[in-house]
């Protein structure tokens, strides 16, 4: 019995697992969607990783306040924070760059009054 010799691979079968795969990745991509609010985040050069238990407070170009993705008036978003422990708890705050400067100095005015000491102020890099 003789043996011939392998000079070729037949790379047919990889290229079709490869195209099936491909349409799967793609149909699968097209429902997963970001549910959050658009802010357009300002850059820094160091980063850190965030606390998934975090409570997030964001306010959008418009000067629109949501606290947990709900958009809420300035006195209520105080009340929560009221509630809350300043120990335990780390408040998240998502600004704008386009936003007014004193939307910042509101939320922060209300932190401190708190005193709340985990504050994380989360930029994109």
């Amino acid at each position: 019995m003789r043996r011939e010799r392998f000079d070729k691979m037949n790379v047919v079968p990889f290229i079709d697992i490869v195209l099936v795969l491909l349409v799967i990745i793609l149909a699968t991509a097209t429902f997963v969607t970001n549910q959050s609010i658009k802010v357009d985040l300002p850059s820094a050069t160091s980063k850190k990783e965030e606390n998934k238990k975090s409570i997030y407070i964001s306010v959008d170009k418009e000067g629109k306040y949501f606290y947990d993705k709900e958009e809420l008036t300035l006195e209520i978003i105080k009340e929560k924070l009221m509630k809350l422990d300043p120990k335990k708890d780390v408040i998240s705050l998502k600004m704008d760059k386009s936003s007014a400067f004193s939307y910042f100095v509101d939320v922060i005015d209300i932190l401190k009054t708190k005193g709340f000491e985990n504050i994380s102020i989360i930029t994109k890099k």
